[in-house]
């Protein structure tokens, strides 16, 4: 286990830093990410503003782990990544599928707050007439349907040969009923848990109670490299690695993760740093031929000083570091 460095050594080389994204996506018009410098290389802290202290310092131990402590040996030197669509209109799909160079699989928002079912459907055939239909296509709710809307949604979608869906509804209990409905109702997609993963107290109960197929798995929601391969093996269950909007440095993080886990057998949603409109690396980590190669991302000096968070932000995400520090060195979340 990494011994926990003080607050101020993290604090000493830190960076705040304001991605401004290509096109809104999960509500965010720009990413935030406090990155930190150690004797291993580069940590990523970047939790979402929304996240209480709690839940926000496990993203501090994955920063802490990549920063200082080495990460298990990979078994495979290239990962295969997804595009990502954002819930955009569909004549944007292949401006944005054309940012991900070599992919064969998508991944497609839908569920979005203000959108309707139509709006899923019409973004899901753009992806498939553009990609053809050799290549893989899944979609992500992020928990934004109760069973019987995901039912029926799902219903529509499977005419375009879904891979799975990503966490259609919020809680294990309702995929645990919406994988009835399918099976009842002859519906043949398979179940995906993210959320109910990342964000779950006891993240193994999705698999202890049957109630997703696949499990997607995030580096800094899960404590980093090690825990996230601990949590990925009580599963049982095959794996995709994800990216929780990260830049470079934790992009990296991610692909270290998938690049250890014993088998890999669908690509993974680490493509992301394509949405930004730039990057703290030189150049991004950005798929290449459909795959990401193994190693750490180093930021630009330059890239950092003009990514520079305003001194507001700065400060407030430094305050938020030595809360987080203060709940893994065992304080009061």
């Amino acid at each position: 286990m990494t011994t926990l460095p003080s607050a101020a050594e993290l604090l000493e080389g830190a960076h705040v830093v304001a991605l401004p994204m290509r096109v809104r996506f999960r509500g965010v018009d720009v990413r935030e990410a406090l990155l930190l410098r150690g004797p291993s290389g580069w940590g990523e802290f970047s939790p979402f503003v929304e996240y209480a202290d709690g839940e926000a310092a496990r993203w501090l131990a994955c920063a802490v782990e990549a920063a200082y402590a080495v990460w298990p040996a990979p078994v495979r030197d290239v990962v295969r990544v997804n595009a990502t669509v954002p819930a955009v209109a569909p004549d944007r799909v292949p401006e944005i599928l054309a940012r991900f160079d070599g992919c064969t699989t998508a991944k497609v928002k839908v569920a979005e707050r203000g959108q309707t079912l139509d709006d899923d459907v019409a973004r899901v055939a753009a992806v498939r007439a553009a990609m053809g239909p050799s290549a893989r296509i899944r979609i992500d709710a992020n928990g934004g349907w109760d069973v019987e809307a995901a039912t029926d949604a799902l219903r529509r979608l499977r005419a375009y040969d879904l891979e799975y869906a990503e966490q259609p509804c919020t809680s294990v209990e309702e995929l645990v009923e919406l994988r009835t409905a399918l099976a009842r109702n002859g519906i043949d997609v398979l179940i995906a848990a993210d959320e109910s993963i990342r964000k779950a107290d006891d993240p193994v109960r999705v698999a202890r109670l049957g109630a997703a197929d696949v499990v997607v798995v995030k580096v800094a929601p899960l404590g980093g490299v090690v825990q996230a391969l601990e949590v990925v093996d009580a599963c049982g269950l095959p794996a995709v690695v994800s990216s929780a909007l990260d830049t470079s440095v934790g992009i990296a993080a991610g692909v270290a993760l998938a690049a250890a886990l014993p088998s890999l057998d669908h690509a993974c949603g680490l493509g992301t740093v394509g949405l930004f409109e730039g990057d703290v690396a030189s150049p991004p980590w950005r798929p290449a031929g459909g795959v990401l190669a193994t190693g750490r991302a180093v930021p630009d000096p330059e890239a950092l000083a003009e990514l520079q968070a305003p001194p507001d932000r700065q400060q407030w995400w430094r305050d938020r570091l030595v809360r987080c520090h203060a709940v893994l060195a065992g304080g009061s979340d």
